[in-house]
């Protein structure tokens, strides 16, 4: 038995178990009421191979969506733990700015719930964050998440294999054209790193994946040091 499974009775005794969303009591640490767990969206099936966009009930004969067919994307697919919504927003927001770093655990394994063929052969890239923006926050979301998913499927986590160089402003409410232009030339790969990602498979990871932009500008960083495969992995994926 672990020192956290000892530690657990007191810890709940402590701080009693509760829904972090909407204080509901919970019979463990680590979750949410089951109120809150139905307001998630999860991915259905059949969806786009490349953007994970659910397909309607009509036959398809590709496993890609007409966007996808006609502007292929530079990832080699998505696992999506949720859709976003509401829900979603108030865990990712409780957890980046919140400061509830807790949360990292149960997100992570709703992503490895997604995850096909990622295990000891792969690594665990996150999304990188400005230093500045680093110091402000404390931590890098991403980077926590990559932890916590590394530890689920024995991949390697290499938290600086991505830089980035200059410092954007925050994305918010821009388009997808005018987010490529931001970013443009603000992520490179780290040349320390470049043995580690030449021809390997890639889970790149962050908390949310909105028009692609900066999870692009990551990609095409991993591509140019000769990564082989690159799937994006995220906790709530924004569909337009």
């Amino acid at each position: 038995m672990g020192i956290a499974s000892t530690l657990a009775p007191v810890v709940d005794f402590v701080f009693p178990p509760r829904c972090p969303l909407c204080g509901e009591a919970l019979a463990a640490q680590g979750g949410l009421c089951l109120a809150c767990w139905e307001e998630l969206v999860i991915p259905g099936k059949p969806a786009c191979a490349s953007c994970a966009r659910p397909f309607g009930p009509t036959p398809r004969l590709h496993e890609d969506c007409d966007l996808c067919r006609a502007d292929p994307p530079l990832r080699d697919g998505i696992a999506a733990a949720t859709l976003y919504n509401e829900t979603s927003r108030k865990l990712v927001l409780a957890f980046k700015q919140g400061n509830r770093i807790a949360l990292a655990g149960m997100m992570a394994r709703l992503i490895a719930a997604r995850l096909e063929g990622v295990g000891e052969d792969s690594l665990i890239v996150p999304v990188p964050l400005h230093r500045w923006r680093l110091w402000q926050r404390g931590f890098n979301q991403a980077a926590i998440l990559g932890h916590e998913l590394a530890r689920l499927t024995g991949a390697r986590l290499c938290v600086d294999a991505l830089v980035r160089k200059r410092q954007t402003p925050m994305l918010g409410g821009l388009g997808r054209r005018e987010r490529e232009r931001m970013l443009a030339g603000a992520i490179t790969m780290n040349s320390r790193r470049t043995g580690m990602l030449r021809g390997a498979k890639l889970l790149l990871i962050d908390d949310v994946l909105t028009s692609g932009a900066t999870s692009n500008a990551c990609i095409a960083a991993l591509r140019k040091a000769g990564a082989a495969r690159v799937v994006v992995g995220c906790f709530a994926q924004v569909l337009d």
